[in-house]
């Protein structure tokens, strides 16, 4: 049974170090990710609304062999409720955000990002707000995978923050 358990650390430390260069931006290579996203929203838009859906596309760059410059933009629709007293439902809207950031792993395969940028607020009619956009997360990449969670607010001076919580699944290619 030792022999099997020691087989097993063996390979997967072996594994784990062969791979973590395909799993990072190398430094001074591109890559770039299209996501899906689902989400909760967050603050005052939980009034309002019941999910987001989101799709995003993440441009990197290789600062170190662990860390990353990001470029990140798409947009997330936030899926309105019924009002309870009239039964109608809210009007439907959606952000557009254009983020930068920092993509840093931590170990093999896991990463933390922190973002700054601005976020367009799609109405039915028309366009809204532009509020300033934070966002921190955390993920986990396999081979040309990504899979991360992001907590993400849209704030603007003197008004009540709205945000999300969400999930993202992207596949990344290296350019």
């Amino acid at each position: 049974m030792k022999k099997v358990t020691a087989l097993a650390v063996i390979i997967i430390a072996l594994f784990s170090t062969i791979t973590l260069k395909a799993q990072t931006t190398g430094k001074g290579e591109w890559a770039v990710g299209l996501g899906a996203e689902v989400g909760a929203p967050k603050g005052v838009a939980k009034l309002g609304a019941e999910f987001t859906l989101g799709a995003t596309a993440r441009l990197q760059y290789g600062l170190a062999d662990r860390v990353a410059l990001t470029l990140t933009t798409g947009g997330y629709h936030f899926f309105p409720k019924k009002n309870p007293t009239t039964g109608i439902r809210y009007g439907s809207y959606g952000e557009i955000p254009v983020k930068f950031g920092v993509k840093g792993f931590v170990i093999p395969h896991a990463y933390l990002i922190g973002e700054i940028g601005s976020a367009s607020e799609k109405e039915e009619v028309g366009w809204g707000k532009t509020r300033l956009d934070l966002s921190g997360g955390a993920g986990y990449v396999y081979k040309h995978w990504d899979l991360g969670v992001h907590y993400e607010t849209f704030t603007r001076h003197g008004e009540p923050m709205l945000g999300l919580l969400g999930l993202r699944l992207a596949y990344s290619i290296k350019l």
